[in-house]
């Protein structure tokens, strides 16, 4: 049997108990919060006085930060990209009946309130250009990108399960950085969309570590290819309006860096994270060639430490788009 077939086969195996998963990482949409639980309520009296105090409380939050809420709202609002991917996975296809189909349907539907809650905080706040944001959104799900996973589902998983944590400490560094200026509900709010991210990442790690039982030699190959080609990060095709695809990726990024909303130590802590999450020193039966994949997995921690160590981030001031001019 090939390996393709080989993984389809466990994702059909691991597609039995697909209600069970649903059931125990998701949220019904009516238990769930929405956004307007943490948005002014148009319908109340209060409804302007509220708006007016999220406009003087961003005013004492620098453009670095503003820079990058608008960053992880627009790769947020890039869902569209993330699930046509998903959708193309080997065992996964989009009848109704697929189980694995339904997970994919549900998890977009609860990131989906991400974006959704962040734009319209942005947009209250007064202090972004939001056609400029609304323009680099639109080019980031035109533009698509490439994940480096083909229709691996094992590849796939290593992804979202890294991706899921990554978003994780950015959400939640920003809350950090909120709350010290005062910005209370802005803080809240972050918290509350990284405690969703990483729900959304043990679920993901779980299925990886039901696939490690299953068929571990080729899940631990997987591991050591997506982590040896390196996480393309969702925001890596960012760009103005009139500007070529990617070319705001990097001062993005060294923002993102400078105000410790997501760094390199970040990346490799993710990595050691995975590595112990999925006791892959643990892992027994292997071939010999996953022997090394496993090796050089468990080094790989180290090695990236010592070169981000090394990384100077520089205080270029970058001009963005989306911010409105002081």
């Amino acid at each position: 049997m090939s390996i393709k077939n080989i993984r389809k086969e466990v994702m059909q195996t691991l597609e039995k108990n697909i209600d069970t998963f649903v059931d125990k990482f998701l949220i019904p949409a009516e238990k769930i919060w929405q956004p307007t639980d943490f948005l002014p309520n148009s319908q109340k009296d209060t409804f302007i006085s509220e708006v007016e105090e999220i406009r003087e409380l961003s005013k004492e939050l620098d453009d670095d930060f503003w820079v990058v809420l608008v960053g992880d709202t627009i790769t947020e609002e890039a869902l569209p990209t993330y699930e046509s991917w998903l959708l193309d996975l080997d065992g996964i296809h989009q009848d109704p009946d697929n189980g694995w189909a339904k997970w994919i349907r549900a998890w977009t539907a609860e990131e989906n309130r991400h974006g959704d809650t962040l734009n319209k905080y942005l947009y209250l706040s007064g202090r972004v250009n939001m056609r400029e944001v609304e323009i680099t959104t639109q080019h980031l799900i035109a533009d698509g990108f490439d994940i480096g996973t083909s229709s691996d589902p094992y590849k796939n998983f290593v992804y979202t399960s890294f991706q899921e944590l990554a978003t994780y400490i950015s959400h939640n560094n920003v809350a950090k950085i909120a709350r010290k200026k005062g910005h209370k509900a802005l803080a809240k709010m972050s918290k509350i969309i990284a405690g969703d991210e990483m729900r959304h990442h043990i679920a993901y790690t779980d299925f990886v570590k039901q696939i490690f039982t299953i068929d571990p030699s080729e899940m631990m190959l997987a591991f050591r290819d997506m982590m040896k080609y390196k996480i393309v990060m969702p925001a890596l095709h960012l760009r103005h309006s009139h500007e070529a695809k990617g070319t705001l990726f990097d001062d993005f990024s060294v923002v993102a860096q400078r105000i410790g909303v997501y760094a390199g130590f970040d990346y490799v802590d993710i990595i050691k994270k995975l590595n112990t999450t999925w006791e892959i020193d643990k892992i027994k039966n292997l071939t010999p060639e996953a022997e090394k994949a496993r090796d050089w997995l468990m080094k790989l921690p180290d090695r990236m430490y010592r070169i981000t160590e090394r990384i100077i981030i520089p205080d270029t001031k970058f001009e963005f788009k989306w911010m409105i001019p002081s």
